[in-house]
């Protein structure tokens, strides 16, 4: 929180990041209301939620392009400009009188082309933060900006409903352009003081795609233990993400002692947690746990996992809860350890190239994961799904102690060498 209260630039550049993604969850809101209401419903919300997974699913391509740009902080005020320009269309549509299926299909693809451009903006982020801010400061900074983005994402879905009663969808999609226009003016702003005070030339990644990612990929491995902590927090995603899908399942089967309430509200008490979790975890955790090294983090992260899922085994949801809001709040913290240690070790030309390679391997954890445990459930009891997941995070545990202790050692031998070579 202190480098967003003591540096201007910053301020302003989180406030448009802020802006854009809250009008973007106020209009994905509306939009999955009005395409509820159609009569085949289900294929226009999975419509929608293809168009809203696809752009997330080349982040590494769009971090590779964010490397070989020249003037981010030009392409990330035109990229705000061009959604502006394209949720008026969207206002437009729903102002005028064209069919219901004919206004969902040109909705769905101006989104994907929006996300698209969001995800691009995503892979200048990371950059113009690091110049903004300076290296030693970023994890700070990506901590704040995630945990409030966390916020913002639970109050906005609230917020949203409550438009709903009183403003169109066409309204809706206005106000979503309306954000991302002034946006737009803050990336602009922030983007001409910073080329005032600029005192280096700006680096720009010109290798191919392949040559990128095989640079990226030499210079995590060569930061001893880099590349594990990647491939555990990554797990640790993938955790969250099937325990997200089986302790429903867990609730289901156990209503008579696990309701709070009413299924609904159990599962958004659930959903409060783990944002909760996540939140404070990103904006006061860099700050708390400064002196804790990224793998300490990611062990306790690890312990708490098999925690949460010994407590949905247990099938005690005063228990699922806290240990929810623990495990989320510590792999957040693992995180932006990771990605701090992650912008100190590679080159600044091809760190967003880096960012999204990182994104991807940790994205593509929580699916995968899910698709596995979710399968196992399905196929025979839940209980063997949490099971397995219990067993796989023991082995990850057990890996990531031993090569802890393994870097430890290998620290205390370099520091006996270095006194021994002063003497």
């Amino acid at each position: 929180m202190n480098v967003f209260l003591k540096n201007k630039n910053y301020r302003r550049f989180s406030i448009a990041s802020f802006l854009s993604s809250t009008g973007d969850i106020l209009f994905y809101l509306a939009f999955m209301t009005y395409a509820s209401k159609l009569h085949n419903y289900s294929l226009a919300l999975s419509l929608i939620a293809i168009s809203e997974s696809i752009p997330k699913l080349f982040e590494i391509f769009a971090g590779y392009l964010a490397d070989r740009t020249k003037n981010k902080f030009k392409n990330i005020f035109l990229m705000a400009i061009a959604r502006f320009l394209l949720y008026g269309i969207v206002g437009l549509l729903f102002a005028s009188q064209i069919s219901d299926w004919n206004l969902v299909l040109a909705v769905v693809f101006i989104n994907l082309l929006s996300d698209s451009f969001g995800s691009y903006s995503g892979g200048l982020v990371s950059p113009l933060i690091t110049d903004i801010v300076g290296k030693e400061e970023f994890g700070e900074a990506e901590g704040f900006t995630g945990g409030i983005s966390q916020i913002i994402n639970m109050v906005a879905q609230f917020i949203g409903s409550g438009l709903l009663l009183f403003l169109s969808y066409s309204n809706l999609a206005f106000l979503n352009a309306f954000t991302f226009l002034v946006a737009g003016l803050l990336y602009a702003s922030v983007g001409l003081n910073q080329r005032k005070t600029e005192k280096q030339a700006e680096e720009v990644n010109n290798q191919n795609f392949f040559t990128t990612m095989k640079d990226a990929f030499t210079q995590v491995k060569s930061s001893q233990g880099l590349l594990t902590i990647v491939l555990v927090v990554a797990l640790i995603n993938g955790a969250l993400g099937a325990m997200s899908s089986l302790v429903p399942i867990v609730i289901a089967g156990n209503k008579s002692t696990m309701i709070i309430g009413s299924y609904s509200f159990t599962m958004a008490l659930m959903g409060v947690f783990a944002s909760c979790g996540a939140a404070l975890g990103s904006m006061f955790g860099p700050q708390l746990f400064k002196k804790v090294s990224a793998f300490t983090m990611t062990i306790v992260a690890v312990m708490l996992s098999l925690l949460t899922t010994l407590a949905a085994l247990s099938g005690n949801i005063y228990a699922i809860l806290p240990s929810f809001f623990a495990l989320a709040a510590s792999a957040s913290i693992a995180s932006i350890k990771l990605t701090q240690w992650l912008v100190n070790t590679v080159e600044r030309k091809i760190l967003a190239s880096s960012m999204g390679l990182l994104n991807t391997i940790v994205m593509a954890a929580s699916p995968a994961m899910t698709t596995v445990f979710t399968t196992i459930s399905g196929l025979g009891n839940v209980k063997y799904a949490l099971i397995a997941l219990l067993v796989v995070e023991m082995l990850v545990l057990a890996i990531a102690s031993k090569i802890s202790l393994k870097i430890n050692i290998s620290k205390v031998n370099l520091d006996k060498q270095a006194t021994e070579t002063t003497k």
